[in-house]
């Protein structure tokens, strides 16, 4: 799911737990992947797997002309946080456990004047940095987020059980701007 405060971003509900069929990848999603490493180990540490999709992200922005995206720690906190929230309540939501999806961005001491967000999360193949990178870039709101005018981003992975699901990898990307 995509999310934005303050920009037009469509909400798009969906959930990568091995029931997603990828018929093709986009072009500039295959150019993305090439040189960030351990993109199909979801047994890889989370951090490790934060790594690989900063470099997916910032490989996709490069390849359109865009600036990387900084990674701030108050973001990562945050985007690890909401992985837990979602994880901890059992509920795949931007408000997960009935809280708004800026709420984390907020206590973590992060200060900016707009925000994004995108959530998935996947088991087996569907788990890898690889994966879900090509789910949000094959899906208009999550591509914007992407590819938006931000400047910084927080990548959190957390693992666990949800909706009946085990081993499920549960990611964030919280999106901002600091200066507006």
């Amino acid at each position: 799911m995509s999310w934005s405060r303050r920009l037009p971003v469509a909400a798009l509900a969906f959930a990568v737990a091995g029931l997603i069929l990828f018929v093709g990848v986009h072009a500039g999603a295959a150019e993305a992947r090439a040189g960030c490493p351990r993109q199909g180990d979801a047994d890889a540490p989370a951090t490790a797997q934060e790594q690989t999709m900063l470099c997916l992200v910032n490989r996709a922005r490069r390849q359109r002309g865009l600036d990387p995206l900084a990674a701030p720690a108050s973001l990562a906190r945050a985007a690890g946080r909401k992985s837990a929230d979602i994880l901890r309540c059992d509920e795949f939501s931007h408000e997960a456990c009935g809280r708004e999806f800026t709420y984390w961005i907020e206590r973590s001491g992060y200060r900016g004047c707009r925000e994004g967000e995108n959530i998935a999360y996947g088991s087996g193949s569907y788990a890898t940095p690889r994966s879900i990178f090509q789910m949000w870039m094959h899906s208009p709101g999550h591509r914007e987020n992407i590819l938006g005018p931000y400047e910084d981003i927080g990548i959190g992975l957390q693992v666990g059980r949800l909706e009946g699901y085990g081993n499920a990898h549960v990611w964030t990307q919280q999106f901002g701007i600091r200066g507006c």
